[in-house]
């Protein structure tokens, strides 16, 4: 078995082989790096939690995988940090990043969503990702960190060239970076000199009882963390979640029938199929043994998130979108300390997302096949036809 190309056409597939035969197994990863994948659930959720599995890249050996190489003035993000430096800063964004301000984003959220739709008519064919999915995380994210309208598809475009990288343009995934710093370089200062009611002006602003504050590299990267999490987690849940239901028509119809099972069955999406395949790479500081394997210090491990949610000994048919299952446990979203930030922020938009849509359009069906994009840590689609109407019956 090719296992890279296993785990890029067929990942739960190739998950379920791996469980079974070889839950701590050498991969190669795309950049031709070796890493050890894990991928049963009492495995992953352990070393989520575990201490001596390092984000930091000081941790790491030479020749082991260290995922996106970013500039210094990018890389000083939480997902490269352990405590205390990562406490310090968990601390003072949550400051900025309350669940009150989530909560009072619902309203606009809902706005932007029937907008988009207004914008789709009553009746036709579109790209489901290209006309709702993808610019509702964009102007969501966008208008909390105070983004101008008139440099938003730049960023998608810089984003969406770093989530699945061209390889025909190897130079492309640098070039975004770089623009991308620019773009932020210039707008914390802007900020700075002229703050607004956004998230940026608050991070610029706030301290903690010590004064403490962030500097200069871990608020550029804590933009560029937000900006880049904010848009490829949402986008992702919400393209795979309608992708899902629309496979499975009866669970569709229940959600319509009775959209109070919206929150618990975004948390199915969820575990069914996560945004992310593989958590953020981890180095041990010691040498680790996970389920009788021993990994050397230095070497990179990758966390299945996706293989750890599809594990039968911790979901009961867990190949079967069930909206009322119990999901409680899963690990889409992560585990421990480093748990996503914005994890009621994607929860909020993929609710809102989905009624807003189900309100509009009682018929949903795919009018295609839909295109994924190739990758061995994120999970999420390029392109997905879909076939909608306002009323009963679809157009001639």
């Amino acid at each position: 078995m090719d296992l890279q190309a296993e785990l890029l056409e067929h990942p739960y597939s190739a998950y379920e082989k791996l469980r079974d035969a070889a839950p701590v197994c050498r991969i190669t990863g795309t950049d031709g790096m070796p890493a050890w994948l894990v991928t049963r659930y009492d495995d992953v959720r352990a070393a989520l939690a575990d201490p001596r599995l390092s984000l930091d890249k000081a941790h790491a050996n030479e020749g082991s995988y260290r995922g996106l190489s970013l500039p210094p003035a990018l890389d000083a993000n939480l997902l490269n940090m352990d405590p205390p430096d990562h406490t310090r800063i968990r601390k003072l964004v949550s400051r900025a990043f309350t669940p009150r301000r989530t909560e009072q984003l619902r309203a606009p959220i809902r706005a932007t969503a029937d907008r988009l739709l207004d914008d789709l008519g009553p009746a036709g064919t579109a790209d489901f990702v290209a006309a709702y999915a993808a610019p509702l995380p964009v102007i969501v994210i966008c208008d909390l960190l105070g983004i101008p309208e008139d440099r938003r598809l730049d960023f998608r475009a810089w984003t969406d060239t770093l989530i699945a990288p061209d390889p025909s343009r190897p130079r492309a995934a640098k070039e975004a970076v770089v623009s991308m710093l620019s773009f932020l370089t210039e707008l914390i200062g802007h900020k700075r000199s002229r703050p607004a009611d956004d998230l940026l002006s608050d991070l610029i602003a706030v301290r903690d009882s010590d004064g403490d504050r962030l500097g200069e590299d871990e608020l550029m990267s804590l933009a560029f963390l937000i900006l880049f999490a904010g848009y490829e987690n949402t986008v992702q849940l919400i393209g795979n979640a309608v992708h899902a239901l629309l496979e499975h028509p009866a669970q569709l119809e229940l959600l319509r029938r009775d959209p109070a099972r919206l929150p618990a069955a975004v948390e199915e999406f969820a575990r069914y199929e996560g945004p992310a395949l593989l958590a953020i790479r981890r180095f041990p500081t010691e040498d680790v043994t996970i389920a009788g394997v021993t990994v050397p210090a230095g070497e990179t491990v990758l966390l299945s998130l996706s293989a750890a949610n599809r594990d039968p000994a911790r979901f009961s048919r867990p190949d079967i979108l069930d909206t009322g299952r119990d999901t409680s446990g899963h690990l889409a979203l992560g585990h421990g300390i480093h748990y996503c930030l914005g994890a009621p922020l994607a929860r909020a938009e993929t609710e809102i997302a989905l009624a807003a849509l189900l309100e509009r359009f009682p018929v949903l069906e795919a009018a295609g096949a839909p295109r994924r994009r190739p990758s061995l840590r994120a999970r999420g689609l390029a392109e997905l036809p879909v076939r909608y109407a306002a009323e009963a019956a679809l157009p001639v």
